[in-house]
């Protein structure tokens, strides 16, 4: 992320999304259309995520969770996946200062156990770097599947000794690799499919979704904005009929 490289939002006379959660889709697809190979759209999405984040911000989001690479992912060939982990390595070299720099707190949930041992000692070093920071929240979901999260949720919970009949609703929620983050108020999915993936499975249980068919390395501020304007005209019911 370089800095001061915003591209203001015109004033939005609404209040905006707490907690925007996007599935970047469409890399892939993206490199394929112009003939070049998938990594090309990994770093074409990495610009358009720089761009989002600061889209957020300019918006008065607070909080930015993306589906970086999940646990399903794993599965992929093995060259696209070295390639994704070499790139991940670049930009946790190249973005930390930029992001520590603009008080951004950055946070990684997942099964990162999996992840090679440098991967690691950089995500531990970015984390303890920027947990001080507070004006805005960057979630990396990596190595991650939101029924994993459940299950490592109640282990975590089952090695505290709890009672099952003390277990609650926040019992669980506390125990979730997003103890620390608000619920997401608006979920973003590019590239045209439209299913949630495993990702926050629990969390998205009252979230508005947005769907769109523009693949994530072209989603740029306008697209962003027009999630947002959508969201704005949605009304949240919560599980209620909204009725009087």
């Amino acid at each position: 992320m370089q800095p001061n490289l915003h591209y203001p939002l015109s004033p939005i006379p609404y209040t905006p999304p707490r907690h925007v959660a996007i599935i970047m889709d469409g890399n892939g697809r993206w490199a394929k259309s112009r003939g070049l190979p998938r990594t090309a759209g990994h770093k074409k999405g990495a610009d358009t995520l720089r761009s989002t984040l600061n889209a957020c911000r300019d918006a008065g989001v607070k909080y930015l969770t993306i589906y970086a690479f999940s646990s399903e992912n794993w599965k992929r060939p093995s060259d696209e996946i070295s390639d994704l982990m070499q790139l991940l390595r670049h930009y946790l070299q190249k973005e930390l200062d930029t992001l520590h720099e603009n008080k951004v707190r950055l946070r990684f949930i997942g099964d990162l156990s999996q992840l090679d041992k440098d991967i690691r000692a950089s995500i531990d070093d970015a984390m303890e770097m920027t947990a001080r920071n507070g004006a805005f929240n960057l979630t990396v979901a990596l190595s991650y599947g939101s029924r994993q999260e459940i299950v490592r949720a109640v282990r975590r919970i089952v090695e505290k000794g709890v009672a099952a009949s003390d277990i609650t609703e926040e019992t669980l929620a506390e125990a979730l690799d997003t103890a620390e983050l608000p619920e997401p108020d608006l979920l973003i999915r590019t590239g045209g499919e439209q299913r949630l993936s495993n990702f926050l499975l629990w969390q998205a249980a009252y979230t508005e979704f947005y769907f769109t068919d523009i693949l994530w390395p072209d989603f740029d501020t306008k697209h962003f904005t027009e999630a947002l304007q959508d969201y704005a005209g949605r009304e949240r019911r919560y599980g209620t009929t909204g009725e009087e």
